[in-house]
């Protein structure tokens, strides 16, 4: 993983990125487990969201409804990885984090389709990171 600019990384920061990764671990363990609640509860009451296929949701009850609709059964032939791969931090209680996303067969072992490129950027709200606007991109090219 990187980090936007070195003067970033400082003990307070490193705090920041490890919150970070554990936002970005739960999508991991919301969408393996199917928990459609988890998932949406790591996002902003006003969060805006595009799919990886471009489908625009504009707040996080449209997300719930979204979510609660596809996200159950979705991972009964494979399960999912999400690692983040760069934080830049704009502000200190804002920061853009791209992730790489691959889906996976049950056991792990073979990549299932394209990997997706989420862009999640994230606000520090009473010491908590929340996603508030966040893009999703399947890649083609690998």
């Amino acid at each position: 993983m990187t980090v936007g600019t070195a003067r970033d990384v400082t003990a307070g920061r490193e705090a920041d990125l490890e919150a970070i990764r554990a936002v970005v671990a739960t999508v991991q363990h919301s969408q393996r487990n199917e928990l459609p609640d988890e998932f949406v509860s790591l996002f902003r009451e006003d969060a805006l969201w595009t799919t990886a296929h471009g489908r625009r949701l504009y707040d996080r009850a449209e997300i719930a409804e979204f979510t609660h609709r596809v996200l159950p059964g979705a991972m009964g032939d494979g399960t999912v990885t999400y690692e983040v791969e760069h934080v830049l931090f704009i502000r200190p209680d804002v920061a853009a984090v791209k992730a790489r996303a691959q889906y996976w067969t049950k056991d792990g072992g073979e990549p299932v389709g394209h990997p997706n490129s989420p862009l999640y950027v994230m606000a520090k709200e009473d010491g908590r990171w929340l996603m508030v606007a966040c893009q999703n991109t399947e890649v083609i090219d690998g």
